[in-house]
This record gives C-alpha cells, structure tokens and sequence, in this order.
C-alpha cells in the first residue's frame, strides 16, 4: 500500500528541511579561502595582491638593519636563549598570511584554505600540495601537527595558552587537519593559522627545548646564510621559493640579502648608520628628529627621512612597577608615583613637546576608554566586579597634568597627600613607613638606551624632593632579559604594542597567570579577576559592538590600576634611510609594524 497524501507531504516537508539544514551547514562552514575575526575578509577571493604593496617592485639587492643587543640561539620559538625574531618572521611560514590593512583578518599561505562552523569550536586547515620547505621536501599535515604540539607543549609561553585550549588534533585527510577546542574563543582559529610550521624531520635527535645554534630549515622567503653571535646574522632569498607568486606575497620579500648588525647600544648603532654601515634608523624620539639630522650623508641626500602614519592604538610606554614587591602593592603609592612624573616638562625637555601623552591602553582608536563614568554596555560589563575594581574604573579616570615648570609642585602634594595615607612619612629628609624602612628602589634599564636614561635622570630628581631614593641600574641586553623573564626588578623601561584587535594574548600581558609563572610578558604582576573574565568575555564576543565595548571596559581596568608610569606616543613612524631604498605610498593602517620593514620594502636596480 502507499503513502497517505499526508504522510508523502510529511516526508516531502522533512526532506525540504533537511536539505536546508544541510545547505545552510556547508554554506556556513565550508571551506574558504581567509577569515576575519568579526564578519567577512575585506578582501575577493580572486585578490591580486595586498593593497599596500607595489607587485611591479623590483628584485634584488642588500639592505642592512641595525639590532640593540646580540644572539646566542638561532631558536626563536623557545624561552630558552636569545634568537634573532628575524628568524621567525623570513624563514618559517605560516598557515595562512595577516592583511595589515584591517584589523584581523587572514588569507591562505601555506594553506589554500579554512573551514571552521558559526561557533569556531573547530577548524579545519587543507595544505596547498605544492607548498614545500626550502629543502624541497613538501610540507605534511604531519609537520603542522608536529609543530602545533611541540610548540604548545616545549615551546615559549607565547604559544602555550593556545595549545591548552585543544581538545583534539586529528588528520581528515591526505592534506587536511582538524583543531576541536574545549571552549569558547573565536579566536583560536586565527590564532593556530599564523602558528609557524616546521620540518618535524629537521628535529629528529634534538631537544627543541634546548637553545641551539644549527639554523633550523622552514618554507619561507628566506634561509640563513650565514651568522656570527653577537655580531650579524644574514638572509639569503631562496631562489626555489615556493609561495613567491601566492597573492598574499606578491610585491614583498623584494631583497636578495637581509643582513642584521648587532650593536652594543643605541648610540654605537646611530653612529653605524650615519657612517653608512646600516641602511635604516628608525628614530623613536621627537627632540632628536628634528635636531641630530644635519650630518653629511643627509645634506648630500643619501639618507632621507619618511614619516609613515598609522592608526594602531597608541599601547603602552613609561615605567612599569612590580606589584610582586611590597612597595608598589598599594595602587595609593603607584598613584603618587604617577603624580611625581612631570610629564609636560619631561616632554618638552626631550621632545620639544610635541608628542602626545598615552591617557590609556588603547587610547588614539576605537577600542579606546572613553572619558567620564562608565556607561551602557561598558557599564554593564564591568558590574560584575564592581567590589574588587579599581578606584576610577567605574567613576572614570584621568592622569594629573601639570603646567610643564620644573618644580611641579602641585603634583608633589598631591603625591605626599598619597603617600601619607599609604602609611608613609617623612623623617630627616627620607620617606619611611611605619617601620622606619626607607623608600628606596631600583630602576632597571638596559645599557645604551639614552632616552630612557634621561626621563629616569630627571624623574630621580623629583622623587628625592619627596624623599625617595631611586637607583638606576644599567646592566648589558643578556641580564636585561634575564631579570625581565623572571621578574627580577622594582622598575623598568616597558613597551606594549597593542593591536586593533586584541585577544588571546592579552593573558600573556595581563592574565593572573603571569604574577606567577616566569616568561610572560605580565611585568606589573597583575592578578586581577576582572581583567581575567574581561579577557574571557572578549575572546567570546561574537560582533563587533560587543567587543568594542569590553576592549573599552579591559582598557578602563588596567589604566585605573595605575601599573605604568605612561609617557607619550607618536602618531607616526620615523624612518630614516638610504635614499635608494622605498615602501609604497600606499601604507597600511598599521604602519611601520610587522610586515612593513623590509618585507615590502625594495632596492632601485644597480
């Protein structure tokens, strides 16, 4: 017997539905060709090249860059030893390649393509069968999951957060490998694209732990030519590159050598570049832009100067206190430091005042906190810690000014007011607490850097008016990062380069982790549960108005903590160079950052 009308009109309807379901599944998660951290890639599928650089730029030639410091690895993906970053960013690739010109989004590299569901509770990478390490050897699907595992498991801190996120790692096919992750974090597919992917064959019988100097082999533009530590470190472009005409790298990796002089300090390294030895300076001060650029080769125009904006958000620069040390637990004391800091004569001192002060974390963009209370969704994310928050997350916060005179006396009583209520006072011209103990601490700085020594000479000065000794201590680049790694200081220089699309690595910044576990970059000693569930929230946040609204609610949190002592930033990127060297006119919104110089740079021919 047949079906009723009604029964063949169910099934008819069921059918309908399931191939809808079916249709709408492999719409929403089929595999693509990039991704976007909110909504879709700027860019067609069928895309030329990257809207910032020049694909007609000719090949060839050397450039010379200056580095501060020295080397005693060539493993840069370990905590272990010092490795040149360069090594990272021209010999390994990556799954899929970041656009600079927006905010977060990726195209296939050494992958063709990207699947991952609504949700990114997995994703999916399929590897271009001609994609091959500058070995010849292709690169497998058994290299990337060797080298997701091995780095989240042996390799630097950096990498570590991430891998303990994966549930499984399975392969799905000849040439395609599925991530499924324990929880919620939109992130974590981006994230494992721009892993680097190396030759598990290259590390047989050795300790990826352990700092090596035998160059390591990977799929990039460039191999390592040939090294001496501590002196220079030289790229030669691989002439069997594989990806050299792929979109994503079309107009970049122009040069035929990358070489890196290594300079005892900045001094030594400026002297080297204006005798002609290096080929690019870029100058982080305002003052000396203006006033150290006579010498010969600029006058002759050998060496010009470019100015190349951005629209990152403005980070974070000044002196980061330890709150690890009983000194600088109470955010009273780190308030009256602030108070102390003459900014607006320090500026004009060293920059002629024309840079701007840093108000926030992300101030100069979107993401950052906006003045006065707290309001609507911000408001609404922050009320879930109301009790433990610092004063003026809520209320709003703003740093002292002064009227940029050398005594800045109002700040120094608003400091002593501070500090007296911090249980400090003064006794025969030294600040000592209810114990009788001096406040006396130790700046950290590296060796060379000039700047910084500078505000910290004049810093010093101020804080002696309220009785506090402040002791800086030069020490060479090796135990510079060394006590950094493990925290071993009262004060340093920091610097925090913050993106326009901040996420999982906000933990190694900020997270609670780090007051704790060495090798973050969490330098404050910040445990906050606030900053850890913002971190949380904004790593899950499925549109772009939500995350806005909870980078802005995380910037009102760690700017009322009072950790930095916050300097100025600068609206633009001040390079000089030789005057054969370019970059496109056409910039992209992040400026001078990673992917800028040399990637996209070029030589004119001989």
């Amino acid at each position: 017997m047949g079906k009723t009308p009604f029964l063949r009109m169910l099934s008819a309807i069921v059918l309908i539905w399931a191939t809808m379901i079916a249709g709408a599944a492999g719409v929403l998660s089929a595999p693509q060709y990039g991704i976007a951290m909110y909504g879709a890639p700027a860019l067609p599928p069928r895309f030329e090249a990257f809207p910032y650089v020049n694909p007609a730029a000719p090949r060839g030639g050397r450039i010379v860059l200056g580095e501060i410091g020295g080397f005693d690895s060539l493993n840069p993906f370990i905590l272990k030893g010092r490795a040149p970053w360069a090594a990272r960013m021209l010999v390994a690739e990556t799954l899929m390649a970041r656009n600079w010109d927006e905010p977060f989004s990726l195209y296939g590299l050494l992958a063709e393509s990207i699947e991952t569901p609504p949700d990114r509770s997995w994703v999916e990478f399929t590897l271009r069968p001609e994609a091959r390490f500058s070995d010849g050897s292709p690169v497998t699907v058994a290299d990337v999951m060797w080298s997701f595992e091995t780095l989240g498991t042996q390799g630097h801190p950096r990498y570590r957060t991430a891998w303990a996120k994966v549930a499984k790692m399975e392969q799905t096919g000849p040439r395609s490998l599925r991530l499924t992750f324990k929880v919620p974090d939109r992130e974590l597919p981006l994230i494992f694209g721009l892993r680097p992917i190396l030759r598990k064959a290259d590390w047989q019988g050795r300790d990826f732990a352990e700092s090596s100097l035998v160059p390591f082999i990977g799929s990039g533009p460039y191999v390592i030519a040939d090294f001496e530590p501590g002196r220079f470190i030289s790229f030669r472009r691989n002439p069997g590159w594989w990806g050299r005409d792929l979109p994503v790298n079309r107009g970049k990796f122009n040069f035929d050598e990358i070489r890196y002089e290594y300079f005892a300090d900045g001094t030594a390294a400026f002297e080297a570049f204006k005798a002609g030895i290096i080929d690019v300076w870029r100058e982080p001060n305002a003052g000396r832009w203006l006033r150290d650029y006579g010498f010969p080769a600029v006058e002759r125009g050998e060496v010009v100067k470019s100015e190349v904006p951005h629209q990152r958000p403005s980070g974070m620069r000044g002196f980061v206190m330890n709150e690890r040390r009983s000194l600088f637990a109470d955010w009273r004391v780190r308030q009256a430091m602030i108070e102390a800091f003459n900014f607006d004569f320090i500026n004009q001192t060293l920059n002629g005042g024309i840079e701007p002060r840093i108000t926030s974390w992300y101030s100069n963009s979107v993401l950052g906190m906006r003045s006065g209370p707290a309001r609507g969704a911000v408001r609404e994310r922050l009320l879930p810690w109301r009790d433990s928050l610092p004063p003026g997350a809520l209320e709003g916060y703003v740093l002292p000014s002064s009227k940029g005179d050398r005594r800045n006396r109002r700040g120094l009583r608003r400091a002593r007011r501070l500090l007296e209520q911090a249980g400090w006072h003064v006794e025969k011209g030294v600040l000592r607490n209810r114990e009788g103990a001096p406040f006396r601490f130790e700046l950290l700085l590296r060796q060379g850097d000039s700047e910084n020594i500078a505000v910290a000479t004049i810093y010093a000065r101020d804080l002696a008016r309220l009785g506090i000794e402040m002791r800086i201590a030069l020490v060479d680049s090796a135990q510079y990062r060394e006590r950094l790694d493990s925290y071993d200081f009262d004060m340093t220089a920091y610097r925090r380069y913050l993106s326009l699309s901040p996420g999982n690595e906000q933990r190694l910044y900020f997270g609670s982790e780090g007051r704790s576990r060495p090798g973050t970059r969490n330098y404050m000693g910040l445990a906050s549960p606030a900053v850890d569930g913002l971190i949380d929230r904004l790593l899950a946040e499925k549109t772009r108005e939500g995350f806005i609204a909870t980078v802005r609610a995380l910037d009102r949190v760690l700017t009322a903590g009072r950790h930095v002592i916050p300097f100025w930033f600068s609206r633009v990127s001040r390079i000089a160079h030789r005057a054969d060297l370019h970059y496109p006119a056409r910039t992209p919104i992040y400026g001078d950052w990673i992917g800028f110089l040399p990637d996209i740079w070029w030589k004119d021919p001989p």
